[in-house]
């Protein structure tokens, strides 16, 4: 029987399962649910109002994959109807202000990213010009 090797996580490799869990934290919803969550646990509905865009099924599958990840914790209360509430785990926590920073880096460099934006959109637009003699 040939003997399993196992190598410390690398997310440069394609084959480690790391990059899964990049893929899940750099989604914007990921991030802004739990920005959203910061403060305290949250019900589906305050969580969907205060994530204007998303939509219910997005919403839902973003936070079972948080859940099943270990960023987030469901509560469910015996009440009628049914309530269940959202909350940080300790992993959530300490990524959190990972993703709140990413958060707020992206808010507070919009601006610059937007003057790149227009700027190699005016590039592309006279090499295109240039190429085509227009």
């Amino acid at each position: 029987m040939a003997k399993k090797i196992v190598l410390p996580p690398d997310a440069f490799l394609d084959v480690c399962p790391s990059r899964n869990v990049l893929a899940r934290v750099g989604q914007k919803w990921t991030v802004l649910a739990m920005v959203a969550l910061h403060a305290e646990p949250m019900r589906f509905g305050d969580v969907k109002r205060r994530l204007q865009g998303v939509s219910q099924k997005m919403l839902t599958q973003t936070l079972r994959a948080m859940e099943r990840d270990g960023l987030v914790e469901r509560r469910l209360y015996d009440e009628r109807p049914l309530r269940a509430e959202y909350a940080l785990s300790p992993l959530g926590r300490a990524l959190l202000p990972l993703v709140a920073a990413l958060k707020s880096w992206a808010e507070e460099s919009l601006p610059a990213v937007e003057a790149s934006n227009r700027a190699y959109d005016r590039k592309l637009a006279r090499k295109h010009a240039r190429v085509h003699g227009l």
